[in-house]
């Protein structure tokens, strides 16, 4: 979207459809959908409004009065743009579009701007453009009769020729086959680099969160540096890594990463996955909520799904971080410090004024000191790479030579295992 140009006057509608199984209050969602359009640049929100549904109709969405009267409203205020915070179908987009003389975007469409956008990597920019493609592929409707225009054949062999849609949709089809091509050897790449983490002998601190809860304020805070940490949605896209010295002398890596949000479109997963592959490397992970919103039990629970869903495994320790304790109320605040206090794996903190920083590091750096294991090793004499591995890592305690090989005893953390068992 050029930014140069007067900005884009957008309306944010969110169907409030009855016996929705959705997680979040309406009104919130609304709030969270108005925030997602405000993260996209270009953009002025001019107004919002729910509306309610008994289920979608087929062809609209919305009933055919509702159409009308939201005909007017957008009308009088001049929208040249409206966001439906939702799922619409291609027939609904291209019914409305017409009726309402407007663009339309649905809800991952929006967010499919918001992250091409922002996308900095190169993977982050191709998982982006892959994500796009398959959105726009079902997007391909046989909307009009000149699509039907005929394409080479002689009309008796193999039928009439193809159609425009098919042609388009081969078109798009062959683009993200060179997109998954690309995006392979970008892969690969990133395995290195990994790999060649991997030798680095520090523990990796992951930070997760909703999106907007604080997490790039707080890494910026604990590291110095200056991560783009606005108050908006989907701000910080790839993963950024710092190293941080904890309190008592130990190393680790901090990784943030990108903000969960609920509802994600399924084409935007594998993009997010990418980016959240950090978080299966951890050795702690920080679940960073916004303890001052209205709704944070519901975007705690959107980060644990996500979370199963990635494949995290149940050993590694979370601590989660209740962070904006200086925006709770006055008169909530001891109930909710004394909740954190009795809680095993909690602390209250605010990462804008400091407040419960040096607890938080602290049990950092326990998590970091328990997870280590001793373990005894028995390696052949022709393993060079596997010894050198260990002498690099600084876990060998000792070492004794057999008739086979050696004898290893080590101290190591389960992430330094598991790295060790797939060289």
């Amino acid at each position: 979207m050029p930014h140069d140009k007067a900005p884009t006057r957008a309306w944010v509608l969110h169907p409030d459809i009855a016996r929705s199984e959705l997680r979040h209050a309406p009104e919130y969602a609304l709030a969270e959908a108005v925030s997602l359009a405000h993260a996209l640049p270009g953009l002025e929100v001019v107004g919002q409004n729910m509306v309610r549904l008994a289920k979608p109709v087929p062809a609209t969405l919305f009933g055919s009065g509702k159409v009308a009267e939201l005909k007017e409203l957008l009308k009088a205020h001049e929208v040249e743009l409206v966001l439906i915070d939702g799922p619409v179908t291609p027939v609904q987009q291209r019914n409305l579009e017409k009726q309402w003389g407007v663009k339309l975007l649905d809800r991952t469409g929006l967010i499919l701007e918001i992250f091409s956008d922002r996308a900095r990597t190169r993977e982050g920019v191709l998982q982006v453009e892959l994500a796009a493609l398959a959105y726009q592929r079902t997007r391909l409707v046989r909307a009009w009769t000149h699509l039907e225009r005929q394409r080479g054949g002689l009309g008796f062999v193999g039928g009439p020729g193809e159609t425009q849609i098919e042609a388009d949709r081969r078109a798009i089809d062959e683009q993200m086959v060179r997109l998954r091509r690309q995006l392979e050897k970008v892969v690969k790449t990133r395995e290195l680099h990994r790999s060649a983490r991997a030798k680095v002998p520090f523990p990796i601190v992951a930070l997760v969160g909703y999106t907007n809860a604080g997490k790039s304020t707080l890494f910026n805070r604990l590291t110095g540096a200056d991560v783009l940490a606005k108050d908006m949605l989907f701000a910080t896209l790839d993963p950024t890594m710092r190293r941080l010295k904890l309190p008592e002398g130990t190393e680790v890596i901090l990784s943030d990463t990108v903000g969960f949000i609920s509802d994600l479109p399924t084409q935007l997963v594998a993009a997010f996955r990418a980016t959240l592959e950090e978080v299966l490397e951890a050795d702690v992970i920080l679940h960073v909520r916004d303890i001052a919103h209205p709704e944070t039990r519901e975007q705690a629970a959107d980060v644990e799904d996500i979370l199963a869903s990635l494949g995290v495994r149940e050993e590694v320790p979370l601590i989660e971080v209740w962070n904006k304790i200086d925006l709770v109320p006055a008169e909530d605040r001891p109930a909710l410090e004394g909740r954190a206090e009795r809680e095993e794996n909690v602390k209250a903190i605010s990462a804008i004024t400091g407040e419960g920083l040096d607890a938080l590091l602290a049990q950092v750096s326990d998590a970091v000191a328990t997870e280590r294991r001793s373990a005894t090793l028995t390696l052949a004499f022709a393993d060079g790479k596997r010894r050198a591995w260990l002498f690099e890592q600084g876990v060998i305690q000792s070492e004794r030579q057999t008739e086979e090989g050696y004898e290893i005893d080590v101290i190591w953390t389960p992430t330094q295992a598991r790295r060790y068992e797939a060289l």
